[in-house]
C-alpha cells in the first residue's frame, strides 16, 4: 500500500511539471506556424528567406539550450538540498551572468556578421535582400532568448513552473499578434516578423526576471565552482545539438541522391518531420520535466525515488505520445493531403508516416529517460549514445541500403527506426544501471 501511494505521489509530482511544459511547447509550435504562415502570405521568396534565417538563428541558440540543461541539472539538485542554500543562491546569479554574457556576445556577432553569414551560405540572390536583414533583426533577440531559456529553467527547477507558463503564454501570444500587426499594418513589412520575435522575447525575459526577483531572497554572488559545474554538464548537450542538426542535414543529402522521385521524397520527408514535430512536443516536454523530477529528488538524496520518478515520467510520456501516434496514423491520408497537392509527395508522406511513426513511442521512452539522465548531470552518456545511433547506424545504413543497394526511401525510414531502437535500448540500460546517481553536484 505504501508503494502504491508513493507511485501516485511521484506521478502527481511529475504531471504537475509535464502538463505546463507540454502547453509551453505547443505555444512555441504555434509561433513557428504563425511565422511560416505570415511569411508565406508575403511570398515564397520571403518564406524561404525566413526559413534560412531561422535555421541560422537556431544554430546560435544551441549554446543557450545547452546552458539551460546544465542550469536545470545544477539548480534542481541544489534547490532541494537544505545544506547548500548559499551555493543555491550563487548558482542562480552565476546562471544569469553567463547567459547574459553569452547572449550579448552572440547578439553583437549576429548583428555585424549577418550579411557575411548569408553570403557564406551561397543562397539564391533573390533571397539575400530578405534573409540578411531578418537575421540581423533576429540577432537582437539572442540576449532575450538566452535569458528566457535560463530563467525558465530556474523557475521549473524550483517548483515555479506555472510562473514560467504565464511568461511563455504572454510571450507566444504577443509574438503571434505582433506578427500580423507589424507585417500587415505597419511600414515594417517583412522586418515585422523579426521585430515580433525581438519584442515578445524581451517581454518574456523581463517578466521572468520580475518573477525571480520576488521569489528568491537568498544572497547572490558569482561562483567559479558553479560555473565549472554548469559548463561540465552543458558542453555535451551543446555538442549533441550540433551533431543532431548535422545528421539531419546529411539525411537530406542522402535522400537527394535517390535515383527516382528524390525531390518528391525530400518534400515528403519535410512534411513527415512537420507531422512528427506535433508528437515531439509532449516527448520533449516530458524530457525537460524529467530533468527536474530526477534532479530535485537527487538533491534530497532520495535515489530510489529519483529512479522511480524517472521511470514514471517516461511511462507518462509514452502514453501521451502513443495516443497522438495512433491518431495521426489513422488519419495519415488526410494529413498528407493537407500538406501537399502532389500525388507522389502524398504517397511518399503516407509511407513515411506509417513506417517512422511505428517507433515513436520507443523514441519517446528514450527521450524522456535521457531527460532524467540530463537532470542527474549525466549528459555525456546521452551525447555518446545519440551520436553512435545517428552516425554509426542511421547515416551509414541509410546510405548503404537506400542508395548503394538501391532499396530506396523505405530503407532510409527503417534505418532511422533502427537507430531510434538502439538509442532507446542503450539509454534504458544506462538509466537502469544507476551510475548517474553517483554524480556529485
Amino acid at each position: 500500500m505504501a508503494l502504491k501511494e508513493n507511485i501516485k505521489s511521484l506521478a502527481h509530482e511529475s504531471w504537475q511539471l509535464c502538463w505546463p511544459m507540454t502547453l509551453i511547447m505547443f505555444y512555441e509550435f504555434l509561433v513557428g506556424m504563425a511565422d511560416v504562415y505570415v511569411a508565406g502570405k508575403i511570398g515564397r521568396d520571403v518564406q524561404a528567406a525566413y526559413g534560412l534565417a531561422f535555421q541560422i538563428y537556431f544554430i546560435f541558440i544551441i549554446v543557450g539550450i545547452a546552458f539551460s540543461i546544465g542550469i536545470v541539472s545544477v539548480i534542481s539538485r541544489l534547490f532541494t538540498d537544505t545544506e547548500k542554500r548559499k551555493e543555491f543562491g550563487d548558482a542562480i546569479s552565476t546562471s544569469l551572468v553567463i547567459t547574459i554574457a553569452a547572449g550579448i556576445l552572440f547578439t553583437v556577432a549576429g548583428v555585424f556578421l549577418a550579411g557575411w553569414i548569408i553570403n557564406l551560405c551561397n543562397v539564391p540572390s533573390e533571397l539575400k535582400p530578405y534573409a540578411a536583414p531578418l537575421l540581423r533583426i533576429y540577432s537582437l533577440a539572442f540576449l532575450f532568448d538566452y535569458v528566457l531559456l535560463s530563467s525558465n529553467g530556474i523557475l521549473r527547477s524550483t517548483g515555479h513552473i506555472k510562473k514560467s507558463l504565464i511568461s511563455m503564454t504572454v510571450t507566444c501570444l504577443l509574438n503571434i499578434v505582433l506578427n500580423f500587426v507589424l507585417v500587415f499594418y505597419t511600414p515594417l513589412g517583412v522586418a515585422g516578423i523579426g521585430w515580433a520575435t525581438v519584442i515578445s522575447l524581451g517581454t518574456g525575459a523581463l517578466i521572468n526576471l520580475l518573477f525571480m526577483k520576488k521569489l528568491f531572497t537568498v544572497s547572490l554572488a558569482f561562483s567559479r565552482d558553479v560555473l565549472k559545474k554548469i559548463m561540465e554538464i552543458s558542453w555535451p548537450s551543446g555538442l549533441l545539438q550540433a551533431i543532431w542538426q548535422l545528421g539531419a542535414m546529411m539525411l537530406f543529402l542522402i535522400i537527394a541522391q535517390l535515383p527516382r522521385y528524390n525531390v518528391e521524397t525530400l518534400a515528403a520527408f519535410t512534411n513527415g518531420l512537420k507531422i512528427e514535430s506535433a508528437i515531439f512536443l509532449p516527448a520533449f516536454a516530458f524530457n525537460m520535466a524529467n530533468s527536474v523530477v530526477v534532479g530535485n529528488l537527487l538533491g534530497k538524496r532520495d535515489n530510489n525515488n529519483a529512479f522511480l520518478g524517472g521511470i514514471i515520467t517516461a511511462i507518462g510520456g509514452v502514453i501521451v505520445v502513443s495516443c497522438l501516434t495512433v491518431i495521426i496514423m489513422f488519419n495519415a491520408k488526410s494529413i498528407a493531403g493537407m500538406l501537399s497537392e502532389n500525388q507522389i509527395v502524398i504517397r511518399e508522406s503516407i509511407k513515411y508516416i506509417y513506417i517512422a511513426l511505428i517507433c515513436e513511442p520507443i523514441l519517446a521512452w528514450g527521450i524522456v529517460l535521457g531527460g532524467g539522465l540530463n537532470g542527474a548531470g549525466d549528459t555525456k552518456s546521452v551525447m555518446v549514445i545519440t551520436t553512435i545511433g545517428v552516425w554509426c547506424i542511421r547515416i551509414p545504413l541509410s546510405y548503404l541500403l537506400g542508395i548503394k543497394i538501391g532499396l530506396g526511401a523505405i530503407a532510409i525510414w527503417w534505418s532511422m527506426n533502427l537507430s531510434v531502437f538502439f538509442q532507446s535500448v542503450m539509454l534504458t540500460y544506462r538509466f537502469y544501471g544507476k551510475k548517474w546517481m553517483k554524480a556529485v553536484i
